[in-house]
This record gives structure tokens, C-alpha cells and sequence, in this order.
């Protein structure tokens, strides 16, 4: 069993998936294992007077792409951690806290997100 989940996470570690905003003009890459390896930005979303806008567009392109590392990290090591009570959450994903940007309050007006 052991063995399974140090399998299970190594294959989290490489996997890596994708979340855009702004219909894919940011976009983030994170590992399954929730570190974020890459940031895309389209040059046509860089406006020096609105900032704000594109700092909206990063925080919704890696919110995307962590919760999509977290429910591939429930699928893949959930079945291995139910016998644990309460490890199904290993490496802080999906968690109440886990300290990412998950948390934070919902939406972004104005950008149908």
C-alpha cells in the first residue's frame, strides 16, 4: 500500500494540467501535485493603465489549474488514503486550508469567471 502511494504521488508529480481565464488569454500550468511550472500570458492583455485586470485574469488562470491539480490529486491517491483517516488530502490540496488560492471568495465580476 505504501509502496502504491509513493507511486501514486511521483506520477502526480509529473502530471502536469492546465486552467486559462479570459477565454485562454492567461493561462497557468501546475503539476498534479499543485507547483506551478508555468504562466502564460497574451500580449494583448497587457495594459500598463489597468493592471488590475490582468492580475484578475493570473489569480482566476491559477485557481483554475490548482483545483484541477486537486481533483486529479483526490482520484489518484483518495482510493489509496480512505484507510488513513484523514490523509485523503495529502500535499495540501483541497483541503479547508491549504494555504493556496483556492480560497479565495468567489468569481471575478466582469470577467464571466
Amino acid at each position: 500500500m505504501q509502496q502504491q502511494l509513493m507511486q501514486a504521488q511521483d506520477d502526480l508529480a509529473r502530471e502536469r494540467v492546465i486552467g486559462d481565464s479570459g477565454g485562454g488569454l492567461v493561462s497557468a500550468t501546475v503539476t498534479g501535485a499543485g507547483e506551478l511550472v508555468a504562466l502564460r500570458i497574451d500580449p494583448s492583455v497587457v495594459d500598463p493603465e489597468d493592471t488590475e485586470t490582468l492580475a484578475d485574469l493570473v489569480l482566476a488562470a491559477v485557481r483554475a489549474a490548482t483545483g484541477r491539480a486537486a481533483a486529479l490529486q483526490a482520484a489518484k491517491l483518495g482510493p489509496l488514503t480512505q484507510g488513513f483517516g484523514g490523509l485523503g488530502q495529502l500535499g495540501g490540496l483541497g483541503g479547508q486550508d491549504d494555504g493556496g488560492l483556492g480560497g479565495l471568495p468567489g468569481g471575478l465580476p466582469g470577467l464571466g469567471l
